[in-house]
């Protein structure tokens, strides 16, 4: 996932990505009597921080840039799917647990996982009786049919993922409810009843539960739906619903008193309201996390270089973060169709004239920042394999020599000129578009640097293929985590070629290689999970011989804790603290 979007992540996201931040926490006994985890540092990587069960209170949050999208069929970024879960119910859910339980899948809007059938190619979910929209309406099976159909139709909605339409068995030329209005759709998903929803594939696939826990599967009644403009006024599923939306500036979530404990064993919802500042400068937020007057970070990346000595410096700041070392890479798109990149040479004189070290120093090093990458796959996910095909030299700060080659070989000895794409409410990914730009300047290529904003990094800007191509933008900033912990999750989304869409939207700008699309459906269609997890390194491989990728670090986030929250812990789902369980002290 985005990470802003785990797009990355991102994570994605990522990943990629998403976390909490805040510093300080005292214990608090919860009221069954047990203790939660200890105060102190990396505490809540297995455990719970201040347990409680104690309700009220308000969550203050605060985002360096817009939301990507509120409209639960096209969020994409990690910690905007983290959020979600509060005013939207999926059919299925990660466990909003501690440690390895929180990769668990659980019903959610459903009432089991989905049982399959004919190989695979069928999945059939039960609906949970009585829940109810914030309308007082009840959420129905047919309201789960048109959410997913909405999320296909990438115009309308170009950030969304895309496994939907590249698994059901739509119907030819299908654009979406809007455009196809009337179309007969039960090839792809059928309702029997009100309280039943079967999907139909194209072809087998053991792994559907995963995508049954996408956000594009909360409920739209159809009724209320108007499109993109359906961001501005969702209609809740969740414990909370939406109050004082200010596009681009702030919104809350008050409680939603239609929802009911007894048709959700998995949300407490504790606080009474959340209250979200949009744009706010990613320092500033830091510094009023430290100081208490804002809780969490909400993009959940982890603090800024500019707070991070004065956290590891801090005994009590210290003591209240977490070092999580998550399944996300921060890497950059060498873009293949903006020239001089269309020649693989060209490329590889970035992937060689790099500093890695440098890389890592944007993102605050080796202890927030992460370990230096040399694949598009972190050791963190099933089926990684170690291997480097562009050593960047002894001390990691490059091999000029190899680089200078490159250019020679590929008619560009005295170097050229691109555009690098970043994202600007980013300081390290800021950072990370200077530390290219001065690498590379000694082999007379000469980086512009263009900084475009998070809510349309990929929709508008660097996932837009136009654009790519008319403002040259050769060299883009990005991320990603795994949209789940496995080798399809990680990925599919930034290196299938099928998910570039022309309208935007997409993580994947760089990687366009049919052998790599086939190696992927391929690997997807074994069923056994010794077997497809030695698939996922030859595809890493294959689209690093293309060097259109640059890994730059397998990510680290130093997480600051809320002092004024309960159940604080970090889901390794989500890569950052689960937003879900969080009680105000």
């Amino acid at each position: 996932m985005r990470i802003k979007r785990l797009r990355t992540v991102a994570a994605l996201s990522a990943v990629v990505a998403l976390a909490l931040s805040a510093c300080g926490g005292s214990d608090e006994s919860p009221s069954d009597g047990s203790t939660g985890a200890k105060n102190e540092f990396n505490a809540a990587l297995t455990g719970v921080v201040s347990p409680s069960d104690k309700k009220g209170g308000t969550i203050k949050m605060a985002n360096a840039d817009d939301w990507d999208t509120l409209d639960p069929g096209e969020t994409y970024y990690g910690y905007a799917w983290n959020f979600a879960r509060l005013y939207g119910r999926s059919l299925l859910m990660f466990k909003p647990a501690p440690g390895k339980e929180s990769n668990v899948l659980v019903p959610d809007l459903a009432e089991s996982l989905g049982v399959p059938s004919d190989g695979g190619k069928t999945w059939t979910y039960k609906i949970r009786k009585g829940v109810k929209y914030d309308d007082g309406t009840e959420v129905k099976a047919q309201d789960v049919k048109h959410a997913v159909l909405r999320s296909t139709d990438k115009e309308t909605f170009p950030n969304g993922p895309a496994y939907f339409e590249a698994f059901l068995n739509l119907p030819a030329g299908y654009k979406g409810p809007y455009k196809s209005k009337g179309v007969n759709t039960d090839s792809a998903i059928t309702t029997p009843d009100d309280h039943t929803i079967v999907f139909h594939l194209k072809n087998g696939f053991g792994g559907f539960d995963y995508l049954a826990q996408l956000t594009q599967t909360m409920p739209v009644p159809e009724a209320k739906d108007d499109g993109a403009k359906y961001r501005n006024h969702i209609v809740s599923s969740g414990p909370y619903k939406f109050e004082n939306v200010q596009p681009g500036k702030s919104f809350a979530l008050a409680r939603n008193d239609q929802w009911d404990q007894a048709t959700d064993p998995n949300r407490k919802a504790l606080p009474d309201r959340y209250e979200v500042a949009l744009k706010v400068s990613a320092d500033d937020i830091d510094n009023q996390v430290i100081n208490g007057t804002i809780d969490i970070d909400v993009q959940g990346t982890g603090v800024q270089p500019a707070s991070l000595s004065k956290v590891l410096t801090d005994p009590a700041l210290k003591a209240s973060s977490d070092n999580a070392t998550i399944a996300r890479l921060w890497y950059t798109s060498i873009n293949p169709t903006v020239k001089p990149f269309d020649n693989i040479e060209c490329r590889k004189a970035i992937e060689y004239g790099m500093d890695k070290t440098s890389y890592q120093t944007a993102y605050g090093g080796p202890f927030s920042g992460g370990d230096l990458a040399t694949t598009i796959m972190p050791p963190l996910v099933p089926g990684y394999e170690k291997f480097d095909l562009y050593p960047a030299g002894p001390d990691n700060k490059g091999d000029q020599a190899k680089a200078k080659e490159a250019l020679t070989a590929c008619g560009q000895p005295n170097g050229f000129s691109t555009n690098m794409a970043y994202r600007s409410d980013r300081p390290r990914e800021k950072a990370t578009a200077e530390a290219f730009q001065q690498a590379l300047k000694p082999l007379g290529i000469n980086l512009t640097l263009k900084g475009y904003p998070s809510g349309d990094y990929f929709s508008q800007y660097a996932g837009n293929p136009g654009f790519v191509v008319k403002n040259g933008l050769g060299l883009a900033t990005n991320g990603w985590g795994a949209d789940w912990n496995d080798g399809f999750g990680f990925l599919s989304q930034i290196v299938d070629s099928r998910v570039i869409r022309p309208a935007g939207g997409s993580s994947n700008t760089s990687v366009r290689i049919p052998e790599v699309d086939k190696m992927l459906d391929a690997a997807i269609a074994e069923t056994d999970t010794a077997k497809r997890e030695k698939l996922w390194a030859p595809i890493d491989k294959r689209v690093m011989e293309e060097a259109v990728i640059y890994p730059g670090v397998y990510a680290k986030s130093l997480l600051l804790r809320p002092k004024n929250l309960s159940n604080v812990f970090i889901s390794e789902a989500f890569n950052m603290y689960d937003y879900l369980s969080l009680g105000v002290k």
